[in-house]
């Protein structure tokens, strides 16, 4: 399975992300974490210790490993780079491990205008397809709102598009604006995981306001949520309940699959 979780920030997305990783791997499952969100806490939900989330270097901060495998500096433009630079062994390479879980932070590319294709860009792109494409792992990444990490062919493997959404509007038009940027991905089906659920007529208001998207579950709002992340710890170690909904809904995407 390769997944993408998306949705605007603070919805929980990474609560889901973190806890669908930690299910998989207690089942047996190699698992690769990704977080490609410029607010990166991917790590803590997992449940490392702040230690090794200290030793996570974002990739596109690896100036030498952008400069060697690209051929260009980063931060230039201008030149000739390698638009196809080896990226299969970086997972082994720089991936931090803990619960059989290997954790990679893509980092933030700034680019120079629009259209820029930075070198940073090509590395980290490359990396995604090769995640998507070809390892045999299961692949979950915490995507921001967008989906830039993403290209043309590798989003259309993604086995599952999941957006969440909090009872809002703006949480509504983030899932519809990400459909929008999936389908033009050629993504064929964006999924929707209702999260800070708190009464039945927030489960309802989703439902009402994504027609054309299938809601395939929910994450109630728990307050040992929100206890692990004050404590720093996964929610998969503090909310039993939540454990649950994510094993349900991950029932849910492999009847899918």
């Amino acid at each position: 399975m390769k997944i993408a979780i998306t949705g605007k920030g603070g919805v929980g997305k990474t609560t889901l992300s973190g806890t669908l990783a930690r299910i998989y791997a207690a089942e047996g499952y190699r698992v690769v974490a990704v977080d490609a969100d410029p607010d990166a806490n991917l790590g803590s939900a997992l449940g490392f210790s702040k230690d090794l989330v200290k030793q996570v270097i974002p990739l596109a901060n690896m100036k030498d490993l952008v400069e060697e495998r690209t051929g260009m500096k980063p931060g230039t433009s201008g030149g000739f780079f390698t638009i196809n630079p080896k990226v299969d062994d970086i997972p082994e390479k720089y991936a931090v491990e803990f619960n059989g879980i290997k954790l990679l932070v893509m980092g933030t590319v700034e680019t120079g205008g629009s259209g820029c294709v930075c070198a940073e860009h090509v590395l980290l792109k490359n990396l995604m397809a090769h995640l998507v494409l070809e390892r045999k792992d299961i692949v979950i990444m915490d995507m921001e709102a967008g989906i830039e990490h993403l290209g043309r062919g590798t989003a259309r493997a993604v086995d599952a598009f999941i957006v969440v959404v909090e009872p809002g509007a703006r949480s509504v038009q983030t899932a519809e604006k990400v459909k929008e940027l999936a389908t033009d991905l050629g993504v064929k089906e964006v999924l929707v995981v209702g999260s800070k659920i708190r009464k039945e007529s927030d489960k309802q208001f989703i439902i009402d306001n994504v027609p054309n998207l299938e809601v395939i579950g929910f994450l109630s709002y728990d307050e040992k949520v929100v206890e692990a992340d004050l404590k720093g710890i996964a929610p998969y170690d503090n909310s039993p309940s939540t454990v649950e909904e994510v094993k349900k809904i991950k029932g849910r995407l492999e009847k899918l699959n």
